[in-house]
């Protein structure tokens, strides 16, 4: 706030607002290492291709591709955020690969047995949710709480910052959950039925609650988004500001000491998209008809065996 001060002469002041307007939009160096080899070329891409593209489409609303979207410079060409994203992606294949080649059946390490209780708990949350029919869909909800976390925690560690702490991204994620429970209602159910599921049971109110399933579905996106970036831009902006009260101390001190709150929020965002994720599956998607009785079965055949495993 000191520049304020200066506020006597417009020059000053300009400069200052700049000043503050780039500490404010900080980006993580390995982003600044990425936009200074890759930036140029990208921004020409941009110059070239898309912002023209957008500027007729702002055009219609009286505004142009800058005026939402910032200024285009190379320094910024590709956002801090697509970067950060990008690598979430690479670190949970790289984990999942490094850690499949030391899986042992004999002698599991810590670490593998720690890994296994929480893909088991993802697991049984998907089964206890969707159903027994369930495990098709493992691996891609599998994915969205590998590389949210992934995605979470990243902003633990120097150099890096979390993804999910923008909008871009967890719309993004949003997005795809959206798309894919949608994609699973109409390839079991055509879209015929899953449209009519909407409608509820209730004929002379199927108008009115189609209408308001509908306006529910579309904000199922948003909702996914601003709740994950919400919590995520919320943590990182409190350790910030208290890391920053009586510096140099609290910039070492207070990161460690609120490093267990952000592992906790990071677990629970995670945990919160998943499950919801769930649940919209399960909206959508049915046991077949014959597997009824299969489970039924199945399941007096397992507390026939219990006693005799446990015994």
């Amino acid at each position: 706030m000191f520049w304020l001060l200066a506020a006597a002469e417009e020059g000053a002041t300009e400069h200052a607002a700049e000043g503050a307007h780039h500490a404010e939009h900080v980006e993580p160096i390995v982003a600044q290492f990425v936009n200074r080899y890759l930036g140029e070329s990208a921004h020409h891409f941009q110059i070239t291709y898309t912002k023209p593209k957008w500027d007729a489409f702002f055009a219609k609303f009286g505004t142009s591709a800058e005026a939402v979207f910032g200024p285009y410079t190379p320094e910024n060409a590709i956002p801090w955020y697509t970067i950060m994203f990008i690598i979430a992606c690479v670190l949970t294949v790289a984990f999942v690969w490094i850690f499949r080649g030391k899986l042992s059946e004999d002698d599991p390490s810590n670490t593998q047995q720690t890994l296994e209780a929480g893909i088991l708990t993802v697991r049984q949350m998907l089964v206890d949710v969707v159903g027994e029919h369930s495990m098709k869909y493992f691996p891609v909800v599998a994915t969205f709480a590998c590389l949210i976390l992934v995605s979470n925690l990243m902003g633990m560690f120097p150099l890096f910052m979390a993804p999910t702490a923008h909008t871009s991204v967890t719309f993004a994620l949003g997005i795809s959950s959206f798309v894919y429970y949608n994609f699973i209602g109409i390839k079991e159910n055509g879209i015929g039925k899953h449209l009519a599921h909407l409608a509820g049971p209730i004929w002379w109110m199927a108008p009115l609650i189609f209408l308001i399933e509908l306006i529910s579905n579309f904000i199922r996106p948003m909702s996914l988004g601003i709740r994950l970036f919400g919590n995520m831009f919320a943590d990182e902006q409190v350790a910030h500001t208290i890391a920053n009260l009586a510096p140099p101390y609290t910039q070492i001190l207070v990161p460690i000491a609120l490093m267990p709150l952000a592992l906790f929020v990071a677990f629970i965002q995670t945990f919160v998209f998943t499950l919801l994720s769930m649940v919209y599956l399960s909206e959508v998607s049915h046991p077949p008809h014959h597997a009824g009785h299969h489970d039924t079965e199945h399941h007096e055949k397992d507390d026939f065996a219990e006693p005799l495993v446990t015994a």
